[in-house]
Order: C-alpha cells, then structure tokens, then sequence
C-alpha cells in the first residue's frame, strides 16, 4: 500500500471510529452546548494553540465571528494570537510559556469559553492559559490526543481523538471543530436571527 493511501485510510478510520464512539459524539454536543449557552449569555468564544493548532484555532474562530454555513449576525470569537505586538511583548517581556494566560488575564471574562487545540495536552502556554480561564470562571474545552496530557485535569470538557499520530489528531481537531460551528451556528439561528 502507498504511503498516500496508508495516511488516507488512518484518517478514514479515526473518522470511524468517532462515528462509533457515542461518549466522543457527547462530548462534541456538549461542547456546542457549552459555547451556545455562553453566547446566549452575552459571552464570548476564545481560542488557542501552537503551530499548525493555532491556525486551526484561527480557522475556528473565524468561522463563528464571520460566518460557517449560512448568513447570520456575526458572533464574538477570537484566536488568542492573532495580536502579534501582545504575543511578541508577553514573550520578550516574560516567556512565550506566559503569553495565553496573560491574554485570559486581560480579556477573558466569567462565562466565556476557552477553547485550546493540543495534540499533546501538555503545551505549556495551552496549560498556564487553562489554569488563568479556571480562576476567572471560563468554561475550559480542550481538544487533544489521545492521553489528553495536562489538559485532561484542568478542562471543563475534553474531547480526546483515539491517536498519537499528529496530523490525524489536528485533522480530527478540524473535522470536530466545523461540527461544532456548524451547532453553534443552527442552534443560534435558526429561526434566521
């Protein structure tokens, strides 16, 4: 079998894999429920991430502040990183390890959802801004791999993609994360509001 085809068939049989698994599809509908609830009470979605997971983060927050499916009002999410003079500051100022946690210290507030993307669960900046969200009252969602590392003891809900394999969790991290809009989004408006 082709290497191509080998990584084709891995992505193939996480998908099933999720689809069987009716704790991780739980876990998912909770997920949006969190994020719906947060919404509707006036809060916000917040994302993180390192390397290829924050451009995920990015992707996600993206597609609930614009748009996913279909036209709505727009809804406030953001990715922690994208004010690049706050992350360049935070990390020469104190350490990249710093630079998430000071973002929730300063902008997340009780009732907003954070969100952070880590294959390992053991990213350090992922973990400290984990730990800042729960002192303030932040709902923690982690998605991660299979051990859930760090994040498994500090998230509200954790989704854990059966893998240790890298790109399919990421993959998988996507899949999840366009469920999840495409809930928030329905549920939000359905009635066209």
């Amino acid at each position: 079998m082709s290497n191509t085809l080998q990584q084709i068939k891995q992505l193939s049989a996480l998908c099933d894999q999720l689809g069987e698994n009716m704790q991780l599809v739980e876990i998912i509908d909770n997920i949006a429920e969190a994020i719906v609830k947060a919404y509707k009470n006036g809060n916000k979605t917040l994302f993180c991430g390192n390397g290829g997971s924050s451009a995920e983060a990015q992707h996600l927050a993206a597609e609930l502040s614009g748009r996913f499916k279909f036209e709505r009002k727009p809804i406030p999410a953001e990715a922690c990183h994208v004010n690049s003079s706050f992350v360049t500051a935070v990390s020469n100022d104190y350490d990249f390890t710093k630079v998430y946690s000071r973002y929730i210290e300063g902008f997340g507030q009780k009732g907003d959802v954070l969100i952070g993307l880590s294959t390992s669960g053991t990213s350090e900046n992922i973990v400290n801004a984990f730990i800042a969200a729960r002192e303030k009252g932040l709902t923690t969602v982690a998605l991660t791999g299979d051990s859930g590392g760090d994040l498994k003891g500090l998230s509200d809900l954790i989704l854990k993609v059966p893998s240790g394999n890298v790109p399919r969790i990421q993959e998988m991290h996507l899949l999840v994360g366009h469920i999840i809009c495409e809930k928030v989004e329905q549920t939000l408006f359905e009635n066209g509001n």
